[in-house]
């Protein structure tokens, strides 16, 4: 029998909530996304000032890095002239992304989902993806 982990939308408000707490903290308002194992969108905020633009990058590094089950970062770094995955960027219509800020969310290690984050600097948008991951990870270790 297939058992599958799956992320509900109470957990995505909480990952959403993270990753906005630490947007706070260094004064860049985000567009969040989260998304579930297959990268189909379960949440998503675009805090007041966020991007416009911003929106569906962020929902397309969730679905990146949620379809391809690593962090959008490390796809970049695959995707560079010469590197095995050149060109996957414009794949699925271009919506697969390799810029920093989506991370997929791995529990008991099966990837349950992903949070995308865009608005500020690649490493700024990882940041507050990470925080959404590690306040959604507390509160499912306790």
């Amino acid at each position: 029998m297939l058992t599958i982990k799956r992320l509900s939308l109470a957990d995505a408000r909480v990952l959403i909530e993270g990753a906005r707490g630490r947007a706070e903290e260094i004064g860049v308002p985000m567009c969040i996304a989260v998304t579930d194992e297959s990268g189909q969108l379960i949440a998503f905020e675009r805090m007041d000032g966020g991007k416009i633009t911003s929106t569906i990058i962020a929902q397309d590094k969730a679905y990146t890095a949620a379809g391809a089950k690593r962090t959008t970062e490390s796809y970049g770094e695959a995707s560079l002239p010469g590197k095995p995955a050149y060109g996957i960027n414009s794949a699925i219509g271009g919506r697969l992304l390799v810029v920093a800020g989506g991370i997929p969310v791995i529990v008991d290690g099966q990837v349950v989902g992903a949070v995308g984050v865009s608005s500020g600097t690649p490493a700024q948008d990882s940041d507050c993806a990470q925080a959404g991951i590690d306040l959604f990870l507390r509160g499912a270790s306790a």
